[in-house]
């Protein structure tokens, strides 16, 4: 599996894997024991991982959500330290010492929160995710 296929819905908590189209939408399957199922219609807002990025200070001003993941996963492997109910000043903290230009004025706690509750579910659910770098992966893709 890779990032294209794991998506987040606004308002639900966790990942869930893109299985395939509907009439109405996209299926979709939790990514946690329970494997539940459901359809996202139009009125759902889905975010494909791939597609997300965090806000830097750099010139390009963003980093993909998957080269930040390959990096994480290469200073941290399984354990990060922390969970996503750390105190907000620890989570900063972390996200300075993992990401050190990350844009503190548009990056908030919540988005922090988020991002190791993912790399969590990720690690325990498809690891395989870790195993290739995402430069690697666009290559491929040209």
């Amino acid at each position: 599996m890779k990032l294209e296929d794991i998506a987040t819905l606004s308002g639900k908590g966790g990942l869930y894997k893109i299985l395939k189209p509907a009439k109405s939408g996209v299926i979709l399957e939790s990514l946690d024991a329970t494997k539940t199922k459901l359809v996202a219609t139009a009125h759902h807002k889905l975010s494909v991982l791939s597609e997300i990025s965090i806000y830097t200070t750099t010139k390009e001003g963003t980093i993909p959500l998957g080269d930040l993941l390959v990096k994480m996963n290469k200073e941290f492997g399984k354990d990060i330290g922390l969970d996503a109910d750390a105190d907000p000043s620890e989570l900063k903290s972390f996200m300075k010492a993992v990401l050190p230009e990350y844009d503190q004025d548009r990056v908030y706690v919540s988005d922090i929160k988020k991002l190791v509750r993912w790399y969590s579910i990720l690690h325990n659910e498809v690891p395989e995710i870790f195993d290739e770098p995402a430069e690697a992966a666009k290559e491929t893709e040209s």
